[in-house]
Formats: C-alpha cells, structure tokens, sequence
C-alpha cells in the first residue's frame, strides 16, 4: 500500500496528484480535439470533392456556398490548433509546478495557467472541462477568482463570416483549377468595389461558364399579347431590363394579351439581392414561419438559410443520412434502408473490379458510391439500441468485416474509422433504460447492445484482420495515420468493453510485436503514444499476455524505449504520458519470475539506478519498477544487482528527502514523490541479502552512517502513519456505533474496515516496523538509539511486536504445495514475520 493512497484517503489528494490528474484531464482534452480536427480535415476534403463537382456543372452558387463552409472549417481547425498548443502551455506551467512543491511545500499562483485557462474555457469543444478544471485549481491556490467576461461566448463569428466571404473567390479559383473566381493569380488582397468593369466581365465569364444562353434557347412560346423576341445570346443588362420590365406585369397578375396561363417569366438577380430575399427572418431562418407541429407551439427549423442550402448540397452529391424518406428520426426502417444501400454498392463494387480488373476507371464509380456508403453508417453509432441490433441480424457486420480485406486502403480505413465510432466507450452513455447481460449483471440498453456487436465483429476475425492491416498503412501518409489512430482506438474500446477479450487479442494476433516496433521509433506522435497506452492494457492483467511480451523480447524493447528518458525530460504532457504507460507495461510483466530473469540479464537494474541518479521526471517511475523487480524471494537475484550497481546511494537520498543534483532547468527534482515504494524497496534488500553478505552489510551500514539519521526518519515516518491509523480508527468506530444502532451485523463489514484501516496508515506502519525490527536485530547500536528515541515518546520496541503480530494475522498460509509465485512469497513472509516477532519478545 502506496504513501498516496494513504494520504489521498485522509487528506484528499496530495499536490502533487492534483496535478497528474489535471494533466491527465488536459491530455484527454487534447486528443478530443485531435479527434475533431481530424473530423474537419475529413468533412473538409468531402467539401473539396464536391466543389470541384459542382464547379464542373457549372452551378457557381452552390459552388460559393460550399467555398465558404471550407473557409470556416479552415478558421476552425486553426482555433483548435491553437487551443491544443494552449493545452500544452498549461501542461508545461504544471510541470514547473511540481517542482515549485518540494521548495515551497504548496503550489503557487500562476498568472499565465489563469489566461490560458480563462481563452480555453470560451472553446466549446473542452469548455466544461476547462470550467471544472479552473475551479480546482482555484480552490488550490494557483489561480485567482476567474472573472465572469472571461467566461463569455465567442464572438468571432461575425469576424469569421466576412474573414469567409473575403476568401470566397480565392478558395474557388484554388480549388476549382480557375474555373470559377476568374481573377487571375491569386494575390493577398481581393479586387475592391470600385473595379466595376472588372466585376462586370468577371460576372459576364461566369455566366457564359454557367451557360446561361442555353437556359433561355428555344423559349419560343407566346407568352402574351405583349411578346418580346429574345435575341440569340442576350447579354446580362438586356437580362436585367427584362427582370426590370416584367415586374410590374407580374405584380398586377395580367398581361395586355389574350387570356391565357401565365408563366412566370424567367428572371437572373443578383446574388446579394437573392440572399437579402431570402434572410428576412430572423438568424435567416428560412422556415421561421413555418409552422413545425399541430400546436403551432415551435417555428423555424434553427437553420439558418444557407445551412440548408449547404445540407441539400450534400444530399445532391449523394450523401445518405441514416433518416426516412420523412425525415423522422433513426429507426429500424432507415437502418435496413442504409444497409441494403451499402450491400448493393459493395456487390456493385465486386463486380465491377471483376470484370475490370486492370482498368480503374471502369470501377472508380462504384468504389465512389461504396465509400460513401460506408461513411453514411456512422450516425448509426447515435442510436446503438436501434441500429446494432439490425447490423448484426442482417449480416452487415460481416460484410463490413469483409471490407477490410479491401484492394482500396482507402476504403479499409473507412471502414476502421465506422467500427472506431461504432465502439466508442460513449456509445449507450446517455441511455438510462437497464437490462441484464448473460452474467446477470445490470446494464445499460446501449451498453448491451455495444458488447453484442463487438461479440458479433471478433466472431467474424476483425481482430486478426485490424492487426494485418496494421503493415499495409504508410504513416508518412494523413490518411493512413489516421487510420492506424482508430484502429488503435478501436483496441482501446473493445478491450474496455470486454475486458476478457485481451488475451483473445493477443493469442490470434501479432498486435504485441507492432506495438513494440511502434512504441521503438525515436520520432514520438500521437499513434506512438497510443500504441504504449494499448500495450500498457495488453499486459496488465494477463499473464499468458505478459508471456508472449517477453517471447518477443519485450524487456529489452521496453529497456530501450526507457533508456531515451535516462538524460532527458518527456519533451511535452504526450511523451510524458508515453513514458509513464511503458513503465506501467513494465512494472505489470515483473509480476512473472520469467520476466524477472529476463529483466536482469537486459540490465534492467542498471538502467534504473542510472535513470534514479539523473533526477529527472523518470526516477520515482523507476523507484517504482525497483520495488517491483526487487520484492518477494522471486527478487534475490536482482537485489545483489542492485547494490552491485551503486544503487544505496541515490535510493537513501531520496529516502532522506534529499536531490543528488538540479536538473537542466535549473530547479530541484522533489525528493520523492512516492515513499511507500522507497520503503518497499529498503524491506525487499533485509529479506533477499545473505546474513553477513557485504552487499547487507552495505545496506546496514546506510543506518549506522550520520549519526542514524535513518533511524531518525524512520521514526518521524512511523509517527505520522499512527497519527493517520487513529483518524482512520475514529471514523470506523464511530460508523459502527451507528450501524449497530441501526440493527446492522457489522461482522460482515470487518474485510472492508480492513482496508479502510491498510489505506489508512496501517501498512506503511507495519513495514516500518518490519525495518525496525531488521535494524534492531543486526547491530545494538540502533537497538539503543531506537529504544531511546521509543523512550522519549512514551513508547517501548514491544510496541513493534504488537504491529508485527496484526501483520501477521492477516497473511493466509498458503498450501505447501502450491508453487505460485504468490504462493511462494506468502509463505517467505510469514516466516520472516515469525522470526522477527520472536527476536523481539526477548528484548
């Protein structure tokens, strides 16, 4: 039991944790609007294709209309960069928080985290987030009372709308090879109002790309009495005095002629007067006064009307939605609807690629319609309740299984990135409707149905076919770095939703080679990041895992990836994420005797000493991987090694609080910021070292040196351990005189008053003791020291024989038999506890 829990349990979290968790939370943030961002770079590219199409039909209005949606999501991906390197700077300022802790005992107000916590709150995308964030962080000192107008909205809009406008006509020349925006080489500026011939013979090239002569050939019909002849090719000011002179006619309803139906007679406006038009309601609401339900009670559809025009843009260019004909919302019929969609373009698709297989242009359609069909699925992921069960009964998932096997990669990641969605840990969140699984157990509707179509995808091989498609995409490429992104994240998903499902993974799979390959590379990103956090999941709780990791020499992979953070800092919150998820890996595989072996003759114990003697942001990690490697009779062999490798030194400074050196920053390294592992470590050495052995003697003599200063930590540790256990002790007796006032059989309580108890200082007081009791036993110096300093407080060393003797108590016997490593370490303790409770009777 860890220092932190104990103090997180009494005193709430510890500065210290309070910044791992912000950090946490800010990295979290990070990759949302990573995941945005990458959603705009795709809606953006679909937007691209479109307008290029639109461009070749000529249809230079719907064309402007998309050419601004493209410059906003341009902005708005600029906003998010910003606001990620913002995430960042915030991440940094923590970091120098943390080693502002060990100097000042608290953290420290930070004007700068206060503005850029106080720009990101105003960010939709994280601003709940960053709302709670703040205000922690205000209630631990570090920024003053946020301001209420800096909690305002956004009002860039406005700004960003004319900044889209301005780029109208260089996005479409750009964009569409210079068929529309006819302005030459693009410069900075736009052409301004006052070049009105050249507006007018930009207007004039336009049209006649739109053919707007052919739109008034061969209206021969009379109208009216009042017929006018058109000429051939009317120029657009004879189309204007036409618009001009038919107006009054129109208003009156009649015509000088016979009486016969009226036509209305075709008219060409302006562009700003069509829009004036059309925006006279309010926020441009084309349907404002539109009645929506029988009641009348709500009007308008929230749309403004070039957001509609933009949607119909899409659905002309063959965008599905996952809606009826009607317009109602998801259901059955438009899941079965958008399903047999995609089953006709996939076997449109196969057939086409059949019958021309050398010949891509003969197939690039169906490969068109077979990638937007796929990419229709993903409002499917809205609604798991709905769309999961009718994806698994009529064989889509299968079919899309079947996909990943696709020529086309890009199809494949379409694919990777609707199963991404489809498991997303989000998915059924919001549902409150409850049902029971086939354990019993209660769970949500959507959850339900979640773990239902991952059983239906891993019947189906799409572990094994994610894993292969792994080697066929080329980082060096967007698009297929993405695609390895969902992938991964499709792992991270599946593996939180069915757990179990982790040894399936790597039993059927090379996943744990890729990983290590992946996790090697120098250049650090996101997908590396991503790939250390699965491997992390992968073994943390499977041995059979843990196993092949070391068959595919894992340790010394692992070693390596280390080794890069033995002179450095982690570069930023990312690698520092990247390097606490490897050290997790490796603390995890240490739990095998196998991997202990391994981890030995990889020089794993150096390396740890080595990373422990730079002070850098690795050592208490590498702390950490020592208590592990070191601990129960399964680490003998690595203890000699240890103390072989110069290890005391650097492990009792930080024991005594004290940094061997200052970092490159310029600013001490905290002393320790987990003393439980420290404490683990100094037990693991009296129990593994041969009595008399020099490296024992060594680690005696570190208490002997400096006028037992050791000893004198100890004993200021094992103090503040009692004087926790006694608040811990309060508060569970108090709790059991109301529950026995309630009636309530407390017996039943006494395992988890345990725990509460183990939390709450009681097992950093027993292994303080048990080091008491060590140190009493080898040298009668410390005895004397330590019955001085035991005097002085009232307190005698049979106060260690009673810890000892709870100690024992609660370690079970294991069967003489049993051979686990467990087993085997249970057993090891219970006879040095014994020993060590019977040296101390006859003091």
């Amino acid at each position: 039991m860890s220092m932190k829990s104990i103090n997180r349990f009494l005193y709430g979290p510890t500065p210290e944790e309070k910044v791992r968790a912000w950090q946490q939370k800010l990295r979290t943030e990070q990759r949302q609007l990573d995941k945005e961002i990458r959603q705009l770079d795709t809606a953006t590219a679909k937007a691209r294709t479109t307008l290029k199409q639109l461009a070749t039909k000529g249809d230079v209005k719907s064309a402007r209309i998309l050419a601004k949606e493209v410059v906003r999501s341009n902005k708005q991906k600029d906003r998010l960069h910003v606001s990620k390197a913002r995430l960042g700077s915030i991440g940094v300022q923590l970091q120098h928080q943390m080693a502002m802790v060990k100097v000042t005992g608290s953290l420290q107000k930070s004007t700068e985290i206060m503005k850029l916590s106080n720009s990101l709150v105003k960010l939709p995308q994280i601003s709940a987030a960053m709302r709670e964030m703040s205000m922690e962080m205000t209630k631990a000192g570090i920024m003053e009372e946020m301001l209420d107008e800096t909690l305002e909205g956004f009002d860039e809009d406005e700004e960003l709308e004319e900044e889209a406008d301005e780029e109208v006509e260089k996005v479409l020349f750009e964009l569409t090879d210079g068929k529309l925006g006819q302005a030459g080489k693009v410069g900075g500026e736009l052409p301004t109002t006052e070049d009105a011939e050249e507006e007018d013979e930009q207007d004039r090239e336009m049209e006649r790309i739109m053919d707007v002569d052919e739109l008034f050939k061969g209206s021969k019909v009379t109208l009216s009495g009042n017929k006018r002849k058109m000429a051939a090719n009317p120029t657009p000011e004879m189309l204007k005095r036409m618009k001009v002179n038919s107006e009054p006619a129109s208003a009156n309803g009649s015509s000088s002629g016979p009486s016969k139906p009226v036509s209305r007679p075709v008219t060409v406006r302006d562009e700003e007067e069509d829009e004036a038009a059309q925006n006279f309601a309010p926020g441009g609401d084309a349907d404002y006064f539109a009645e929506e339900d029988d009641e009348g009670r709500f009007f308008g559809g929230g749309l403004t009307d070039e957001q509609k025009q933009i949607l119909n843009i899409f659905d002309r260019a063959g965008g599905e939605g996952a809606q009826d004909e009607e317009g109602s919302e998801l259901n059955a019929v438009g899941v079965r609807r958008l399903l047999s969609k995609l089953e006709k373009a996939v076997a449109k698709n196969q057939d086409q690629r059949s019958k021309y297989p050398n010949a891509p242009e003969k197939f690039i359609d169906s490969e068109a319609d077979l990638d937007a069909a796929i990419k229709a699925l993903l409002p499917l992921a809205q609604a798991p309740t709905v769309a999961y069960p009718e994806l698994i009964k009529s064989g889509a998932t299968t079919l899309l299984v079947g996909l990943l096997s696709h020529e086309n990669m890009d199809i494949v990641i379409d694919v990777v990135e609707v199963i991404h969605e489809f498991t997303d840990e989000d998915v059924g969140g919001e549902d409150e409707d409850e049902d029971e699984d086939d354990e019993g157990q209660v769970v949500r509707k959507g959850e339900g149905a979640l773990k239902d179509l991952i059983d239906s995808m891993v019947t189906s091989q799409t572990l094994e076919l994610l894993v292969q498609n792994l080697s066929r995409m080329d980082e060096k490429e967007e698009t297929d770095r993405q695609g390895v992104f969902h992938t991964l994240g499709i792992f991270e998903n599946v593996l939180a939703s069915r757990p179990t499902l982790a040894e399936t993974l790597v039993s059927t799979t090379t996943i744990i080679q890729w990983l290590l390959n992946r996790i090697i590379q120098k250049e650090h990103d996101d997908n590396r990041g991503y790939a250390a956090e699965v491997l992390s999941i992968l073994v943390q709780s499977s041995r059979s895992n843990r196993l092949v990791l070391a068959k595919a020499d894992g340790i010394d992979t692992i070693l390596r990836a280390l080794n890069t953070f033995r002179n450095r800092d982690p570069a930023g919150p990312d690698e520092t994420e990247f390097m606490e998820n490897v050290f997790d890996a490796l603390c995890s595989s240490l739990a095998e005797p196998e991997i202990r072996e391994q981890f030995q003759q990889a020089e794993g114990v150096d390396l740890m000493v080595l990373i422990m003697k730079e002070n850098r942001a690795s050592k208490s990690r590498a702390i950490k991987v020592l208590d592990y490697a070191l601990s129960g009779p399964l680490g003998a062999a690595n203890c000699n090694t240890f103390v072989e490798a110069v290890g005391l030194k650097p492990l009792f400074s930080a024991f005594m609080g004290k940094s061997a050196k200052k970092s490159k920053t310029g600013t001490a390294m905290p002393a320790s910021e987990d003393i439980g592992h420290i404490l683990g470590v100094i037990s693991s050495l009296f129990a593994n070292l041969d009595s008399d052995s020099p490296p024992r003697i060594r680690v005696l003599a570190k208490f002997v040196e400096a006028e037992y200063e050791k000893i004198d930590r100890l004993i200021e540790l094992r103090e503040q351990a009692e004087t926790r256990l006694k608040i811990t002790d309060r508060e569970i007796n108090a709790e059991k005189k109301e529950l026995l006032a309630a009636g309530e059989d407390v017996s039943e309580m006494e395992d988890l008053f345990l725990l509460r108890r183990l939390d709450g200082g009681l097992f950093t007081l027993q292994t303080i003791d048990v080091l008491l009791a060590w140190v009493i036993m080898e040298d009668d110096g410390i005895k004397q020291h330590v019955e001085m300093l035991f005097g002085r407080r009232g307190k005698t060393v049979k106060d260690i024989e009673k810890v000892l003797r709870g100690y024992l108590e609660n370690i079970g016997e294991a069967d003489p038999e049993d051979e686990t490593p467990e087993a085997i370490t249970s057993t090891a303790q219970r006879n040095i506890l014994t020993g060590l409770i019977g040296f101390i009777e006859g003091c």
